[in-house]
């Protein structure tokens, strides 16, 4: 009896220990998509389906799972403010496993400022679902000067 307690403690800690591994398992959702870095601009086909033109720089990306998917966010940095309609595009690629968007917008209407870069910035999110996530291994946001993307 006395034997029995501390096999139990030895098995009970080994087995909380081993736990501590799934933080960083790809079987956590969280660690579905990593940080975003750098990425070389893709050549997408000569006419877009969006007559809006791309925001002039991506300066941000995020892939946050959620049930059911997962929501894309980008931030942009637009040339002067007043851009509006912020919207990303599912862009076609011809690419397996590589998810691609267009950060589009669409321009002031009158004269707008320059300021600061943080007055310009322009923030957009799309839902994506674990349907459509199946296959990808990379998500792309494409600005006109650069792209951003998240890995699996």
């Amino acid at each position: 009896m006395s034997l029995v307690r501390p096999v139990l403690l030895l098995t009970l800690c080994a087995t909380l220990a081993g736990c501590g591994g799934l933080r960083e398992s790809r079987l956590n959702p969280f660690n579905w998509f990593g940080r975003s870095e750098p990425r070389e601009a893709l050549v997408l086909p000569e006419k877009a389906r969006d007559p809006r033109p791309l925001v002039e720089a991506v300066v941000g990306l995020t892939v946050e799972p959620l049930p059911g998917g997962a929501i894309v966010r980008a931030r942009g940095l637009a040339p002067t403010q007043g851009y509006w309609a912020a919207e990303l595009v599912e862009a076609e690629t011809g690419q397996d496993g590589v998810l691609v968007y267009e950060f589009r917008i669409l321009p002031p209407t009158g004269p707008a400022d320059v300021n600061t870069p943080q007055s310009r910035e322009i923030d957009v999110a799309v839902f994506v679902s674990d349907f459509k996530l199946g296959s990808v291994r990379e998500v792309v946001v494409q600005g006109a000067t650069n792209a951003r993307s998240a890995r699996r």
